[in-house]
């Protein structure tokens, strides 16, 4: 880490690199949540090798920006970790007090009025949905709002119960798209995949990794039948609607046929 910190303050300091010193928090935000994301997908993975080197780009994105703001004179990146490691030890008073909680129901009770607790502290009104980020992905979001409502009872009981919700979502998204209104259609849309990740919640699948799934399984689909149809001596550009389509269904049922024993 004393190394890393090093080659930033290299980077930023006079005769240092033009770009990293023309960086800013704002502008840094999206290469954190690159690293984010990039770390995410080599844990899919399952390489270590990846991962370990993922994960040491997180970690320089991190310092990186700590270091803009401990330039501004706003906090140093010790302060950042103190007060970290502080709120660590405050939220598990079973392990750094004499609280006593043996199951995770009881840990996670405790976590979440310890985090109550904070909020009244700093003045900030507590609700039950805490306070998730606005930039997680949007599937997730929603996930994540319907899973923390369940937790005062607001929810339905079961997957079947969802079921209707979402039929109505989907009927008052047809009926919007009959009146013309895109803000109407954009929200009827927006409360149809709500209803879905709460439907995805209550079958215990995350809507999040279910809808990259779907995703993955399409982009490997349609670059098999480009190759295909490159074989075939087509360029995918230039064929028809009719022809794509032929060519992805040859694509899946091939993808059904059972494969051969050994």
């Amino acid at each position: 880490m004393d190394r890393l910190l090093a080659i930033i303050r290299r980077l930023r300091g006079p005769g240092g690199c033009p770009w990293d010193r023309e960086q800013t928090p704002a502008s840094v935000r999206k290469y954190v949540l690159e690293e984010a994301y990039e770390l995410l997908d080599a844990l899919d993975q399952g390489r270590p090798e990846e991962i370990r080197e993922e994960i040491g780009d997180l970690v320089f994105m991190l310092l990186f920006l700590a270091h803009l703001f401990e330039e501004a004179g706003r906090f140093t990146l010790a302060e950042a970790l103190e007060a970290s490691g502080r709120k660590m030890i405050r939220r598990h008073p079973h392990i750094f007090g004499d609280v006593e909680a043996e199951d995770t129901e009881t840990v996670m009770a405790n976590w979440r009025e310890i985090k109550a607790e904070e909020a009244r502290s700093k003045g900030r009104r507590h609700s039950a949905l805490g306070n998730l980020p606005r930039a997680l992905p949007a599937l997730q979001r929603a996930y994540r709002v319907g899973e923390r409502a369940s937790r005062i009872g607001f929810d339905w009981d079961r997957a079947e119960d969802v079921l209707p919700k979402v039929r109505e979502e989907a009927e008052e998204l047809a009926g919007a798209r009959r009146t013309g209104d895109p803000g109407r259609v954009a929200a009827e849309l927006g409360d149809l995949l709500f209803s879905m990740a709460n439907l995805a919640r209550h079958l215990g699948v995350n809507p999040e990794e279910a809808l990259q799934g779907a995703t993955n399984r399409f982009v490997e689909r349609f670059q098999r039948m480009e190759a295909c149809l490159e074989a075939a001596g087509k360029d995918p550009a230039a064929c028809t609607p009719e022809e794509l389509d032929a060519a992805w269904n040859d694509v899946k049922r091939r993808e059904e046929e059972p494969v051969p024993r050994p």
